[in-house]
């Protein structure tokens, strides 16, 4: 990886890493205030409503975005084309969710969804107006902007959702949270971004675009309803209570697995995407981001799933505690998500979208199976099965993006097997502590120092490239800072 491009993907990453936590990471902790004023089964509501919002927005992008990161010569004619395109499909499909907005709330037995329906629909609307913005800048690897976007949205977004929480508005707190933050977030794109739009409209380059994005949308399509469809399952054959654990144990989970997968998908894929025609160089960049990437996912996700008890009873309160279970499962299948989107990515790259779209077809037909046992038995059987199809998903994520960048499943595994057992055995070792008869106040932070302390003792040992390689890029934003 040249130097320069080095520089780039470091600087894009950084500022990615801390866009994510600006964003999430702030409206995680305002989600901490939240879950103390509401109980399981508003949150269990608001997961309703999200698997519709989740696919709707999924529909709207529809593979774009992607298509004009990938095309190096993308022109105005191209931008506008899209946005008046999405912006079209947003209003068709809040018309849509508007009328079916009354048959959800009795398939779901909730009357309140209808009514809720309607007015966190007009999130789709927003978020279409802010797809363009969006993409430029990461198209530009500009995540600098985005996060002074994100961190006005996030803060003021959860000031708004908490003093409707504190003034006994329920679900509604958590519909004013989310409207609030998209509209803020659109707003400031808008602000900061120099292009505008010009009514024009090309079947040319709609066709060329969406030639490329239709097989993306069909396979965002697909994983979106499949990531959602644990949520309908839950909703639909166990309580609104028992959806609200499993939601706010998901979110614990997302805090690292989703927010990593998204920082290395938005950095890696205009980084790879442009040194797509040189393949020594492209296997390289690419085992380096698989290896730094790994280090850090098996060491949140273990790390997490041995603290999971202490940290949600610390954090939201007892009233949570059947969340644990819930989450230290899903932190098994969670980090893997990174993997599998870095193997996609490559697909894109290589402009390979017809094999993108068979891969998600092949894994959804795998990812029956845990639902079957959802709906049969319980929410922890589909969890373990879920995590089973994850394994599953990279073996066969690898097989088809090893041939295009001749970089095998076996050397795939073989480089991260040492970061996955350096992780394993220090979790372990962090579990081990919740068996002593000691307050969760005190074991919590026990937990983190003697993870932290061991994981950095041993890979000082091992002096792993990825270590090293993950402690200078640490480093050298730490003195940018400065």
């Amino acid at each position: 990886m040249s130097e320069s491009l080095k520089n780039k993907t470091v600087r894009g990453v950084g500022w990615s890493f801390i866009d994510n936590l600006s964003s999430s990471g702030i409206t995680f902790l305002v989600g901490l205030v939240l879950a103390r004023l509401l109980t399981p089964s508003e949150y269990g509501i608001m997961a309703i409503l999200t698997i519709f919002i989740a696919v709707s927005n999924s529909i709207i992008d529809n593979g774009f975005s992607n298509a004009l990161i990938r095309k190096t010569d993308a022109g105005r004619i191209d931008y506008n084309t899209v946005f008046f395109f999405n912006l079209a499909v947003s209003v068709i499909l809040y018309v849509l969710l508007y009328w079916a907005a009354p048959a959800i709330s009795v398939f779901f037995k909730e009357p309140l969804l209808m009514e809720v329906m309607r007015v966190i629909g007009w999130v789709l609307v927003i978020n279409a107006l802010a797809i363009i913005p969006r993409t430029l800048f990461v198209k530009e690897i500009n995540f600098k902007t985005q996060t002074k976007v994100s961190l006005i949205a996030s803060i003021s977004s959860g000031v708004v959702g908490i003093g409707m929480a504190l003034a006994g508005m329920g679900v509604w707190s958590l519909v004013g949270q989310q409207l609030s933050r998209q509209l803020l977030n659109t707003v400031f794109l808008w602000i900061y971004c120099t292009w505008r739009p010009v009514w024009e409209f090309s079947m040319q380059s709609f066709k060329e675009l969406f030639g490329f994005g239709s097989k993306l949308l069909l396979s965002g399509l697909l994983d979106t309803i499949f990531k959602e469809i644990y949520s309908l399952v839950i909703g639909r054959c166990y309580t609104s209570a028992q959806l609200g654990q499993y939601t706010r144990a998901n979110q614990f989970n997302q805090i690292f697995s989703s927010n990593l997968t998204t920082v290395i998908q938005r950095v890696s894929y205009p980084v790879l995407s442009s040194i797509q025609d040189e393949p020594e160089r492209l296997r390289e960049a690419y085992r380096k981001v698989i290896k730094n990437t790994m280090l850090v996912s098996f060491a949140c996700m273990l790390g997490m799933a041995a603290v999971a008890k202490p940290m949600i009873v610390l954090l939201i309160g007892e009233k949570w505690l059947p969340a644990v279970g819930f989450l230290q499962i899903i932190c098994f299948s969670g980090m893997l998500y990174p993997l599998h989107a870095i193997n996609l990515n490559i697909l894109q790259v290589k402009g390979r979208s017809d094999l993108f779209l068979r891969l998600e077809i092949i894994k959804k037909i795998i990812a029956i199976g845990p639902l079957v046992l959802g709906i049969l038995f319980s929410i922890e059987y589909m969890l373990w099965g879920s995590v089973l199809t994850s394994i599953i998903a990279f073996f066969l994520n690898s097989y088809y993006s090893a041939d295009l960048i001749d970089y095998p499943t076996k050397a795939q595994v073989k480089d991260i097997l040492p970061t996955f057992l350096v992780s394993f055995v220090t979790a372990a070792a962090m579990w081990s502590l919740t068996l002593l008869s000691l307050p969760y106040w005190l074991i919590l932070p026990l937990q983190c120092l003697l993870g932290i302390s061991l994981s950095v003792l041993i890979y000082e040992r091992l002096q792993l490239p990825e270590y090293l390689e993950a402690r200078q890029m640490a480093f050298s934003l730490l003195k940018r800072k400065h």
